[in-house]
């Protein structure tokens, strides 16, 4: 019999898939007295990044000596990853208590998985007397989970094509739902450009939400960009600002992710120092993570056509030519769109799968990887048999990149660093 029971019991409601509104997470925040009374929440929404802008802000306040917690969706390698409080990942027995916690009202309620995943987050940081609570919107904005709560600063990294099944089939459509956190007079963040902007904008306007844009009220200048990171200014009429900084995140596409992270701690009353020491220390693992050992892997979550054109972008600048791309991807992702950026970049793809019911096999991707000029492509059935075919088709020391869903990245990286997979079936 399991010894996790609360877990299993969260895991099997993904099953039963996402479903919008508000009314069910609220009644259950309510019924469990989460958050608790006080907590200063920050929402975080966007297409790519929210996650790095979450993690760095949390850090940011945790420099400033501010108990924080943070809540990731989804996890990479472990569900303790959602639910952080001052960095520190939750144990699975941690996560167990808080899921057993909230689940009695949450059966009563019928609240899928998003929903008692983020009360359980919350629980874990009332527990640990986390006065603050920076949260990584799931998907969207407007009817994410996280929206049931009451931010005192909310933040839209970027906006682009993803999920349009479900958050509509324009860049416009899918802004509107991302400044769904937005709230009439609290201060807002954004990285977003051209239509995005508008709507969020807009959006700001009629609500009196004073909004910071990216590229407007502040820029940030790339000083230097290599596989031991960024230094980067950023600057602006801010208090703390011009500000110079440092970070080991990789890519030149992840300045715009930590300036907006500055200015958010900034505005939330970090101090530069805090904010220079907190990021100078602040990895993202599966983020153009690179892990030397008998090849130099290089892993990435890009799983949409944006992440995917960031992630060739950022080879290009680092001079790095992978001698194979292992790569995977959900079914309702645009296969070609992620592909096309990469295929042609490497001698050999690699096409396989997470364990995810949502995942694409690998015959489509390979058929995907071909059209996009994959000059050789092989199928491999699970992690542990793509990983066995990269080695066989590239020498010690070589590089190869892992791409696509953070479902396969999290299990790639626990192989390769000699842990067990977590073993859940993954949906969200």
């Amino acid at each position: 019999m399991s010894g996790t029971p609360a877990l299993d019991w969260l895991f099997g409601l993904q099953r039963f898939g996402m479903r919008p509104g508000l009314e069910r997470v609220r009644a259950l925040l309510a019924e469990t007295g989460l958050p608790a009374p006080g907590t200063r929440v920050v929402l975080v929404a966007g297409t790519n990044g929210k996650g790095t802008v979450t993690r760095l802000v949390a850090s940011a306040l945790t420099a400033a000596g501010r108990r924080t917690g943070s809540f990731f969706s989804p996890h990479l390698e472990r569900v303790g990853e959602r639910a952080r409080v001052d960095g520190v990942e939750a144990t699975e027995e941690e996560m167990e208590a808080a899921v057993a916690a909230v689940r009695p009202a949450a059966e009563r309620l019928g609240c899928t998985f998003f929903e008692v995943v983020t009360a359980a987050a919350l629980h874990r940081f009332r527990a640990a007397g986390a006065g603050w609570a920076v949260m990584e919107v799931g998907l969207g904005g407007r009817f994410d989970a996280t929206n049931a709560l009451e931010p005192v600063l909310s933040v839209v990294t970027g906006v682009s094509l993803d999920h349009q099944a479900v958050l509509g089939g324009t860049v416009a459509e899918i802004a509107r739902e991302k400044a769904g956190v937005l709230r009439p007079g609290v201060p807002a963040l954004t990285g977003a450009t051209g239509e995005a902007l508008a709507v969020v904008g807009s959006e700001a306007r009629a609500l009196g939400a004073p909004l910071l844009v990216l590229g407007r009220d502040v820029d940030v200048t790339v000083e230097a960009s290599g596989w031991d990171g960024l230094a980067l200014t950023v600057t602006g009429g801010l208090d703390g600002l011009p500000l110079a900084l440092r970070s080991p995140l990789v890519g030149r596409h992840q300045a715009r992710n930590v300036a907006l992270a500055a200015v958010a701690a900034l505005t939330l009353g970090a101090g530069p120092e805090a904010v220079r020491e907190a990021f100078a220390r602040t990895s993202w693992p599966g983020r153009l993570e690179r892990l030397d050992l008998d090849r130099a892997w290089v892993l990435d979550g890009a799983h949409n056509t944006e992440g995917a054109a960031a992630l060739a972008a950022a080879l290009d600048d680092l001079g790095a030519r992978p001698a194979a791309v292992v790569v995977g991807a959900s079914a309702d992702k645009d296969l070609a769109g992620v592909l096309a950026p990469l295929a042609a970049r490497a001698p050999a793809v690699v096409a396989t799968r997470a364990s995810s019911p949502r995942a694409a096999s690998p015959g489509e991707l390979a058929a995907a990887a071909s059209r996009a000029g994959a000059a050789r492509v092989e199928e491999a059935p699970d992690a542990a048999a793509a990983l066995r075919l990269a080695r066989g088709l590239t020498r010690a020391g070589e590089l190869v990149v892992v791409a696509g869903s953070l479902f396969l990245v999290g299990e790639v990286r626990s192989l390769l660093l000699g842990a067990a997979p977590e073993g859940r079936e993954r949906w969200q």
